[in-house]
């Protein structure tokens, strides 16, 4: 396997085997616009030429910043990539005082900024950050100069781009990428060329993309997961077709317009997905309403390979025939795969969609790791586990760390592999934290907890079970894991987010946001009148529905792991605040504990009385 790639050789490698008409592409006025590989190669070239020209030089510092990944912020990328200036990718949700910290810490000279308000956001830091020379867009803006007007005139050969170009290694620094973090100022992770190109080789006999293959890309190229997405898109030459999640359903959306052989996702939107599936099937009347919650029954107890008698095999084709193939036309219905992560996906979730035919495979990282760990295979040969975030990749030796916190076997998951991160940029204090030097070898301490199990043919299935700094410990000296039982919660209908507290605290109880399409329609189902969120989570009989559940899943945990008392909480918790208060979740939704516990005191005050 090649380790020794730079990142920009991916897009050499895709114009000398695989030239491609449709390359990079996205919406504009409505109708699809494509760039092919050869114009692509290009538009780097002369962009790199124009950045040098701008007085950049290797070891400069770029940040950009988009809501909706474009070709444009590709070619940009490539171009800063093949003379060793590091792109500073931001979120574009984050507050104006982590725009300020990126762009201080980074010492970025320039920033590229997409459509909306992002101008706006990153102007208003600009007089906090001195090295910040100019901003400029990759949209059309009528305050600051376009990506074009640094374009190099077209030329044959540009020497100075060559020479840099000839001189980068595959452990030189390719970019810096700030987590979201839960708690703090964001920290900039520092990867080589080497570190996300071993993952992209990894992958490439896993991911079922052949070239020519049709990709829908609509996830934040701010995050590791699919920005290393794109290089591999790329490597394999897929025809990537760029979106957003708001743009994808409907018979005018993204889905049925590209038809996707391959996209990666996020546990929350196949929720989502699953949600309006649930929904439409519940307006059913008749036989189609019950041929429908058959085949969700049926779906929740699949598992791989399983074995079914004459008569259960012809109830699977006539439910298949008349319900699971819509599922797959909605998605377009040449869907070959699905990849998700960046968070747990709920296992009924991954059951049934797969039940459906629609193959979604969890993997494990973090953006310290660039990113994969390890991953469940799509084709035979390539194991998967249902119940686990995958097999240990190739290159990849992981480790439990027990320390008789957890059961025996369970510890925190430590990682070495090419992919780890060089550190953490600025921050050695940090970084050694992070990074564990044991018998002279780097390991990754990544802060979850897990175990591993043995699968078919001996090999090793990783299992994550709880995230070490999240753990609780109760006034009773009682450890609990707050992420199953939250991932219990999540999995009803009725649940959109939930948190569990229990710190310092006498027992375990439930912060819990109700999902608000499925409280109404369970209201009209039991003909109690709807008049909204807030009034529904007062009605006596909405919270005895929600303490069933409880009830319901209580005995799945241990004693001190059961919920006594919970709260319902009209509002959801967003990654980022319209009024300028913090946001409860990071842009990766991961849950900002110590944000709701302040927020929700009172609530939490109430539920110890």
């Amino acid at each position: 396997m090649n380790y020794e790639k730079r990142l920009f050789d991916f897009l050499y490698e895709q114009i000398n085997t695989c030239p491609l008409d449709k390359a990079f592409g996205r919406r504009v006025n409505g109708a699809w616009r494509y760039y092919s590989t050869k114009e692509i190669v290009s538009l780097t070239n002369r962009m790199s030429q124009g950045l040098l020209n701008l007085g950049l030089k290797p070891g400069d510092k770029v940040a950009t910043v988009v809501y909706r990944t474009i070709p444009e912020w590709v070619i940009l990328d490539f171009a800063m990539l093949q003379i060793g200036v590091q792109n500073i990718p931001m979120y574009p949700t984050i507050s104006s005082r982590e725009y300020e910290y990126i762009l201080q810490e980074s010492e970025s000279k320039y920033c590229f900024v997409g459509d909306g308000d992002l101008y706006e956001k990153v102007s208003g830091a600009k007089s906090k950050t001195p090295a910040l020379l100019e901003i400029l867009s990759l949209e059309n803006h009528p305050e600051i100069r376009p990506w074009t007007y640094l374009l190099a005139p077209e030329s044959e050969a540009y020497p100075e781009v060559e020479k840099i170009k000839n001189n980068i290694k595959p452990d030189d620094l390719a970019t810096i990428i700030y987590t979201s973090g839960t708690t703090g100022n964001p920290k900039g992770v520092m990867l080589s060329h080497r570190n996300i190109a071993f993952n992209v080789e990894v992958m490439r006999k896993i991911a079922p993309i052949s070239p020519g293959d049709r990709i829908l890309s609509f996830l934040p190229v701010s995050h590791v997961y699919e920005r290393a997405a794109i290089y591999a898109f790329t490597a394999y030459g897929g025809s990537v077709s760029f979106s957003t999640p708001d743009s994808l359903g409907g018979d005018e959306g993204d889905m049925q317009s590209i038809k996707p052989h391959f996209f990666t996702s996020v546990p929350r939107l196949l929720e989502k997905v699953y949600d309006r599936i649930y929904a439409k099937g519940s307006e059913l009347k008749g036989f189609k309403r019950w041929m429908f919650f058959r085949s969700i029954k049926l779906a929740e107890a699949w598992f791989p390979e399983q074995k079914r008698g004459f008569f259960q095999n012809l109830e699977w084709m006539l439910i298949d025939a008349l319900v699971f193939k819509k599922w797959r036309k909605a998605l377009g219905g040449y869907l070959r795969g699905i990849t998700t992560a960046a968070s747990a996906c709920p296992p009924k979730i991954l059951r049934i969609f797969n039940a459906a035919g629609i193959q979604v495979r969890e993997g494990y990282g973090l953006t310290e790791a660039a990113p994969a760990l390890t991953f469940n295979g799509f084709k035979p040969g390539h194991p998967s586990m249902m119940g686990t975030v995958g097999a240990i990749l190739d290159g990849v030796t992981i480790r439990i760390e027990e320390d008789g916190t957890y059961r025996p076997g369970e510890g925190e998951i430590l990682a070495k592999s090419p992919g780890v991160m060089m550190g953490y940029y600025k921050q050695p204090e940090k970084t050694a934290d992070m990074i564990k030097i044991i018998d002279g070898e780097r390991w990754l301490a990544t802060g979850d907890v897990g175990m591993l199990i043995t699968g078919p043919d001996q090999v090793k299935f990783l299992r994550i079970t709880d995230r070490k700094k999240e753990l609780l410990k109760t006034s009773g000296g009682k450890y609990v894991a707050p992420t199953p039982i939250e991932s219990a919660l999540k999995e009803h209908r009725l649940v959109e987010q939930a948190m569990i507290v229990g710190e310092n605290l006498k027992f375990v109880s439930a912060l819990i946001v109700p999902s608000e399409d499925g409280l109404r329609n369970w209201c009209q189902k039991h003909a109690i009148a709807w008049s909204g969120i807030k009034d529904a989570i007062t009605i006596p009989e909405v919270i005895n529905r929600y303490k069933m559940l409880i009830d319901r899943i209580n005995p799945n945990f241990s004693h001190p792991e059961q919920i006594k008392k919970f709260t319902l909480l009209p509002d959801s918790w967003e990654p980022t605040k319209t009024d300028g208060s913090e946001a409860e979740l990071t842009p990766t939704l991961k849950l900002k504990r110590r944000v709701i516990m302040e927020k929700f005191e009172k609530e939490i005050v109430t539920m110890y009385q």
